[in-house]
């Protein structure tokens, strides 16, 4: 199969900018190149695909960014800029689709979606989030009536936020597993990973490191410079260690001789990447019972799951983290999660879509 993908509009891939769907875009490329599929991408300009991807043909495109749709009002309009990245990409993406099998769109926005019942060409949607747009939501549900095939989700509880979806189709996700190290270390430090913004929830994970005495390594994108100043504000100094926005290479190494990692979100994840990451390199997650992270931990056997918003119970579960068995942690990631399991989910998904395509123009 020839692959079109869009990446997302929020950033360029290396930003960070971007969340989990950069991880996942380039983590399905592996995959599907893996098996022997030819891949295009198209992305932001200043882009740059893994190393282990550059046989995907990948395709720049310039123009102003999207506002994400996790930072604006439920109810919110929708809003296309002048000169829209969107909209380059989405048009790049028709273009060369016209020579391929099909069009797959990993932007959360209403553009593409609109497009789905306005194009010929056979376009896939994986949402990558809960419902966070009233806007959206509808289009999704007013596309899904006629297209019920062309949307996939991470996780069941994501698709159970778009109430209209009777059978979900859910693909989870994949990790190239060579690239990360199993380090079997009890003695290390507590991690916290993510972008940070309010709706991370970093001040739950900065209470439970600081009621135990101990220091919090943070990796990840200073999105909101006011949250992140207020919560070094409201704790001692130097509970919070802030080491930066790292490459998948270098943060992979750095997660791995953690003890454990804390993860508090304040909304439903539709996945939960840096979970499943910190379990590919042995290192158990103390994680709140919200969103995917919910399914993908197995409590008691690669961490522990939190009442949301519990704060107490996350110190608690810390200090019995060493009950838990790093190996456990790899091999459920091995058995569920590796980049060959995801992408054969994908495929198995995007011929569906196609051959209810040619079912259509065979009866036209």
């Amino acid at each position: 199969m020839r692959i079109v993908l869009i990446s997302t509009p929020i950033g360029f891939l290396g930003s960070g900018k971007g969340g989990g769907v950069e991880l996942t875009l380039n983590s399905l490329v592996s995959g599907l190149l893996s098996l022997g599929h030819s891949v295009d991408v198209i992305a932001p300009k200043n882009s740059k695909l893994f190393k282990s991807n550059e046989k995907a043909k990948l395709h720049l495109v310039e123009g102003e960014d999207q506002i994400s749709w996790q930072h604006q009002d439920y109810n919110s309009p929708v809003i296309i800029p002048d000169n829209s990245l969107l909209a380059g990409m989405l048009e790049k993406g028709l273009e060369i689709t016209k020579q391929a099998d099909v069009l797959l769109n990993m932007s959360y926005d209403w553009l593409p979606i609109w497009m789905t019942i306005n194009a010929e060409i056979p376009i896939a949607h994986i949402i990558s989030m809960g419902s966070e747009s009233s806007v959206i939501s509808n289009l999704i549900s007013k596309v899904y009536a006629k297209r019920p095939y062309n949307f996939a989700f991470h996780s069941k509880i994501q698709a159970y936020d778009y109430p209209f979806i009777k059978k979900p189709i859910i693909i989870g996700n994949g990790f190239k597993l060579d690239n990360y190290i199993f380090q079997d270390s009890m003695d290390g430090p507590l991690a916290w990973v993510g972008r940070v913004a309010p709706e991370k929830g970093l001040e739950d994970a900065v209470y439970a490191a600081n009621e135990l005495g101990e220091k919090l390594n943070v990796w990840g994108l200073i999105e909101d410079e006011i949250y992140a100043s207020k919560i070094e504000k409201s704790f001692p100094d130097g509970v919070i260690n802030w080491m930066g926005f790292l490459a998948n290479d270098d943060l992979q190494k750095e997660i791995g001789k953690c003890r454990a990692l804390i993860n508090t979100p304040k909304w439903n994840e539709a996945y939960g990447n840096v979970i499943v990451e910190a379990l590919a390199c042995g290192v158990p997650v103390i994680a709140y019972r919200r969103g995917g992270p919910s399914e993908i931990i197995q409590h008691g056997e690669t961490g522990y799951l939190v009442d949301p918003d519990h704060k107490e119970s996350l110190v608690s579960y810390v200090e019995i983290i060493d009950k838990i068995k790093r190996k456990n942690c790899r091999e459920w990631v091995e058995k569920n999660a590796s980049t060959d399991i995801f992408a054969n989910k994908v495929l198995d998904w995007l011929n569906e879509i196609i051959n209810e395509y040619k079912k259509d123009e065979y009866n036209k």
